[in-house]
């Protein structure tokens, strides 16, 4: 008779489906977070078959970070974590590297034992500078600021993105792209085609089921329309959670995928002459329950502080590219051939357009924008986007009499870079120090690769991307 040796915690996926639930219902109804905490430090003192606690926080460019620490020493140190800002590009200086990470009880999620391992619980982490304050380059803290403003006044920032992603051949595939110089798909179908128990299939069902055992509140799933590319969505959640969800939507497929030797890509334009990824993100406003952008007398159904928050992104259109599009390969997503999002105009049918109008009704109405990558800091586009849409400059006039001329977004990263540095806006948004550093960050980028973007994709926009993990790369910069 076998005796195991190890019993570590393992739940199944409607269970977890239930407990994810809860507490995301715990975390929006705005429970006193001191509550959250004593509940989740006293289920982690209780459960024995917990054995680690995965510690998450996303730095300026948006990669995901990940710590596990032991659970024993967690429950003794979580008030005096510290770790090196100076390795994290972009963060804090080498003379003043000592960071601190608070831990955002209420963002606690249950893991499926299959895809992460058992014995394991995730949260979200604050970044916070040598003094206990939230550090200014911790876009997830800014973010959670101003929600937090808002709700003070009595409003909630409502969001959903519609991430797409490839499935490619091959595990790291982006690593090893300087030796094949080349993805393959896995797939060549095209939008909402599968067989089921196909590659894509397979995945997608997979990646789906971990989503809903996490609490997403998964809406559909399906093959987009480039070959090999994959879409599944979820239903909106107030800013933080959403935001929250964007990092881990990608930790999932990218997971999942690595199981089965294939790569989850969130490059923009992996390959040349085919559809991009891209990340629409829908918005809304409401204020106790209320959807504030609807109006059924409207035009197109939206009310006027609706059309007064699309006024104002479009105004500072450009100022935000460099946010939303944040890597040289992004702007050959840009491309007006593959249905880019990249006039800077409003439209309820044109795709084309940077802002949309989906159909919707008293419920859902929204406003959608579609000129962003999915290779963005989330916390820091979302942030951008809400308060720009309601704080930002209003447009300038065009006169009377005058037709409004079309406005296109930059098409390459060096313009938007331009841009973005001469923004007042954008070092509103940012602060001087936090937009500084993310212009250093970018120019850096920028450099690695030739001005043209041409008709191939480069070696270099993919290797020196930030999402793709080569540390030996990034120390290069």
């Amino acid at each position: 008779m076998t005796t195991p040796l190890r019993d570590f915690l393992e739940i199944p996926y409607e269970k977890l489906e239930e407990m994810n639930l809860a507490a995301k219902a715990e975390r929006l109804s705005g429970k006193n977070p001191d509550a959250i905490r004593e509940a989740r430090m006293k289920y982690l003192r209780d459960e024995r078959r917990i054995k680690a606690v995965t510690v998450c926080f996303t730095d300026l460019e948006g990669r995901f970070h990940m710590l596990d620490y032991d659970k024993k020493f967690l429950l003794g140190a979580a008030d005096n974590l510290t770790f090196d800002g100076s390795s994290i590009r972009g963060f804090s200086r080498q003379a003043e590297s000592d960071l601190r990470l608070g831990i955002d009880w209420p963002s606690f999620y249950w893991l499926p034992a299959d895809v992460f391992g058992p014995g394991k619980v995730l949260v979200f982490g604050e970044v916070r500078d040598q003094d206990g304050s939230p550090y200014a380059g911790d876009l997830r803290a800014r973010l959670k600021s101003y929600a937090g403003v808002m709700a003070a006044k009595g409003l909630t920032l409502n969001v959903s993105n519609e991430i797409e992603g490839f499935l490619l051949k091959g595990r790291d595939a982006e690593r090893h792209y300087p030796e094949t110089g080349r993805f393959e798909f896995i797939s060549t179908g095209g939008y909402y085609h599968s067989l089921p128990g196909d590659p894509l299939r397979t995945f997608i069902d997979t990646a789906a089921e971990v989503q809903r055992a996490l609490g997403f509140g998964n809406e559909k799933d399906h093959p987009e329309v480039a070959p090999s590319q994959f879409e599944m969505n979820y239903s909106y959640a107030a800013a933080m959670v959403g935001a929250d969800q964007v990092q881990l939507y990608k930790l999932i497929a990218r997971q999942v995928a690595a199981q089965r030797e294939l790569t989850a890509s969130f490059l923009p334009k992996p390959v040349a002459g085919v559809n991009g990824n891209g990340m629409h993100t829908n918005m809304s406003v409401s204020r106790k329950g209320k959807n504030l952008f609807w109006d059924g007398k409207g035009k197109d159904h939206l009310s006027a502080s609706a059309w007064d928050f699309i006024q104002r992104t479009l105004a500072s259109a450009n100022d935000l590219c460099l946010i939303l599009n944040p890597s040289v390969n992004a702007y050959r997503r840009l491309d007006p051939h593959f249905e880019a999002p990249n006039q800077i105009k409003v439209s309820a049918s044109d795709r084309g357009s940077m802002v949309r109008i989906p159909l919707g009704n008293e419920r859902s109405a929204r406003i959608e924008v579609r000129s962003i990558a999915p290779d963005v800091n989330p916390y820091m586009a979302i942030y951008a986007l809400f308060r720009t849409g309601l704080e930002g400059p209003l447009m300038e006039d065009e006169g009377e009499g005058k037709r409004p001329r079309t406005r296109f977004l930059p098409d390459n990263i060096q313009d938007a870079l331009r841009i973005f540095k001469a923004s007042k806006w954008a070092q509103e948004l940012l602060g001087a120090d936090v937009h500084e550093k993310y212009g250093e960050v970018k120019q850096a980028a920028a450099e690695r690769s030739a001005k043209a973007l041409g008709t191939r994709i480069k070696r270099s926009e993919i290797i020196f991307h930030h999402e793709v993990t080569n540390q030996y790369l990034w120390s290069q910069f």
